[in-house]
């Protein structure tokens, strides 16, 4: 190899480890604060507030669920602070609407709940993929779909359901579109006494991070802004941060990611409004969601360490656990050891 040549392969070399230096050594660094950010003693009275959540699936209204799977239900939530049932009873056609033959056993639901487990609440848990990103799906630029959506939550409540829990996604930050819905939809919730809840996304960890993912891959909707966070707050009664799907490789930095985004959630979430995070009780293995790193042990314990260090006093704050048909006996038994 001639001088030139090897001048060459030395200054390739250097640059290659520079740009290795210069991805790596941020990750790492987050990495440890994350970990670091997991450390530390729990403060007393971080634990449950009696304003838990659940997510629920379809199997609930469609009738495949019967009176021994609801016997068994109660008794599997007695004694924790579970308040809140987010029953599945979509989805929402694209165009907003709501076919009522989705809930057929609606009725049965509901009555059974109010007469075997008073005080609990059952909202219809609504959705649908929203269009932003590709050309099928709800489309909340168009002022008739969202009408049609609060024609659909009016049809939920006449149905006798609670109230109405929306999860709609992907759903990117600083959706005007979505702020006009949740205006809607509170005047209607407001009228009818009825709570009205959304799943949220989780917040920037980073300043502007969902910008930063967008400009890199072109997609956006893993992170809202903590000021867009704050501002659907301000419109519900009850938010549930989908605090799962990370993509945190450890439990420790999941932990830590946690208690991170509670701080930030509970930071901007008014004191009226039901902050929620959640648990994941789901195991699965993906590049989003590592089941041995995202426990209900690390979720819980981060909760508890966000709540201590921003906001102790507060009551309106809860767990929210998805998802009823995926989780395991484990994950009872670590939420109610950690929370209760």
């Amino acid at each position: 190899m001639n001088a030139r040549w090897k001048g060459l392969w030395r200054k390739g070399r250097w640059f290659a480890l520079g740009l290795v230096l210069l991805l790596v050594v941020p990750v790492l660094a987050c990495g440890v604060a994350l970990r670091l950010n997991y450390t530390g003693d729990l403060r007393d009275g971080t634990k449950s507030r009696g304003k838990d959540a659940i997510w629920l699936g379809h199997a609930w209204v469609d009738g495949r669920k019967k009176d021994a799977d609801l016997t068994a239900f109660a008794r599997r939530i007695k004694d924790t602070g579970i308040r809140d049932l987010y029953v599945h009873a979509g989805p929402l056609e694209h165009d907003g609407t709501l076919p009522a033959d989705r809930y057929p056993r609606a009725a049965w639901l509901v009555g059974a709940v109010h007469r075997t487990m008073p005080g609990i609440r059952v909202h219809a848990w609504l959705g649908d993929v929203l269009a932003g990103e590709g050309p099928d799906g709800l489309r909340l630029e168009n002022a008739r779909s969202r009408a049609a959506v609060v024609t659909s939550a009016r049809q939920i409540l006449d149905a006798g359901f609670d109230g109405v829990h929306f999860d709609l996604e992907p759903l990117h930050s600083d959706d005007r579109n979505y702020l006009s819905l949740l205006d809607d939809l509170g005047e209607l919730t407001r009228a009818r006494k009825a709570p009205l809840s959304v799943a949220a996304h989780q917040i920037d960890p980073l300043p502007a991070a969902h910008t930063v993912l967008g400009g890199l891959t072109g997609s956006s909707e893993k992170w809202w802004s903590q000021e867009f966070f704050g501002q659907v707050a301000r419109r519900v009664d009850q938010i549930a941060v989908m605090s799962y799907d990370t993509w945190m490789p450890l439990e420790g930095m999941y932990g830590g990611y946690v208690a991170q985004q509670t701080s930030l959630a509970l930071e901007v979430t008014p004191e009226g409004t039901d902050l929620l995070m959640g648990l994941p009780f789901f195991h699965e293995d993906d590049l989003g969601h590592h089941e041995s790193a995202e426990t209900v042990t690390a979720a819980v314990r981060g909760a508890r360490l966000g709540l201590g260090r921003t906001d102790p006093g507060r009551e309106r704050f809860g767990l929210a656990l998805y998802v009823d048909f995926a989780a395991q006996e484990g994950d009872w038994a670590a939420y109610r050891a950690g929370w209760r």
